[in-house]
C-alpha cells in the first residue's frame, strides 16, 4: 500500500546518516485513522529513555467513526526495536549536532512502519549548496534531454 505520511522537511534540515525501520504500538483507531491517510509527522522526532524508544509529536488524527475511547492525537507512542538498535540509535543521539527524526510511516505487510533516521543537523550554507547542486543536475538534464530530442527529430540526408 506503500507510505502513509512522509516528512519531507526532515530531508532538508538533515543530511540522514543512518536509517533503521521501526515497528509502532497503536491502538486500534490510530490504525483506522492512518489507511484513511489522516497523520502528521513534520514537527515528530524520537527519543530514547530508559531503553526503549518513543515517538513524540506525531499527530495522527481522532477516528471519525470513534466512540469516547478514542486515541490521543499527539500521544507519544512507543517504538518496537530490537536492544541493539535501540543502544546504537541513543549513542548515536549523543553526538552533539545529531537527532533522531522520523523519515516516514508506512505499510509493511499490513502493518505500520516507521522509518527513523539518525541526522545530522544543516546549516543554512548546507541548504543552499544542496539547492545549488539540484539545481545544476535538472539543468544537466535538460541539455541531455534536448540533445536527445535533436537527434531523434534529425532526419537522415537522401
Amino acid at each position: 500500500m506503500g507510505d502513509i505520511v512522509t516528512n519531507r522537511k526532515a530531508r532538508r534540515d538533515y543530511e540522514i546518516l543512518e536509517t533503521v525501520e521501526a515497528g509502532i504500538v497503536l491502538r486500534g483507531t490510530e490504525v483506522k485513522s492512518l489507511r484513511a491517510g489522516a497523520g502528521q509527522i513534520g514537527d515528530a522526532f524520537v527519543r530514547v529513555e530508559n531503553g526503549e524508544a518513543f515517538l513524540y509529536n506525531a499527530h495522527i488524527d481522532e477516528y471519525a467513526q470513534g466512540n469516547r475511547a478514542n486515541h490521543q492525537p499527539k500521544a507519544p507512542r512507543k517504538l518496537l526495536l530490537h536492544r541493539p538498535e535501540i543502544r546504537k540509535l541513543a549513542e548515536a543521539a549523543a553526538v552533539s549536532g545529531h537527532a533522531l527524526v522520523p523519515l516516514s510511516l508506512y505499510w509493511k505487510e499490513g502493518r505500520v512502519k516507521v522509518a527513523v533516521a539518525v541526522g545530522k543537523g544543516k546549516q543554512e550554507f548546507d541548504k543552499r549548496q544542496d539547492i545549488k547542486e539540484r539545481e545544476a543536475q535538472r539543468q544537466l538534464k535538460r541539455v541531455k534531454m534536448r540533445h536527445l530530442k535533436g537527434q531523434s527529430v534529425a532526419r537522415p540526408k537522401p
